[in-house]
């Protein structure tokens, strides 16, 4: 049974972002329609044209997979609900404001980035500076 839906407070919810870097390298395989999901993969989409697979890079190289971006892996933290408005976008702007490209995947208890493997360092350094400012501003001290 799942536990509580997670936080919808946009304020709270940047405030406790506290995002971490997952190790590894992690790409997105578009295949055919028919491939299978193979047990490495962190997650898959259908779309009309195929299957998107998100895999470790290794898992990729290992299985012949094409692949044309390598990214870090982001997890935020916080038990962020799916109902939540705003998180994406925050987080987005933050990282856009650095010129940092970001693909989200929201599950159920946290929201996933994918950032370029090279910018992995800068974005977390953005996600901690909005994450410091929203705390700044929840602040009893803050008038």
């Amino acid at each position: 049974m799942p536990a509580a839906a997670g936080e919808t407070d946009l304020a709270h919810l940047l405030a406790a972002l506290q995002p971490v870097r997952q190790p590894g390298e992690y790409v997105f395989c578009p295949v055919g329609p028919a491939q299978s999901v193979p047990p490495a993969a962190l997650g898959a989409f259908r779309e009309p044209e195929g299957l998107t697979l998100i895999l470790p890079r290794a898992a990729a190289d290992a299985q012949g997979l094409p692949y044309a971006y390598v990214a870090a892996w982001l997890r935020l933290t916080v038990h962020s609900s799916l109902a939540a408005v705003g998180l994406t976008a925050a987080v987005a702007a933050a990282l856009a404001q650095e010129n940092i490209s970001c693909n989200v995947v929201a599950a159920y208890y946290h929201d996933h980035l994918f950032v370029a493997q090279a910018d992995a360092e800068r974005a977390l350094g953005a996600l901690r500076a909005l994450s410091a400012r929203a705390r700044a501003s929840l602040s009893p001290s803050n008038p």
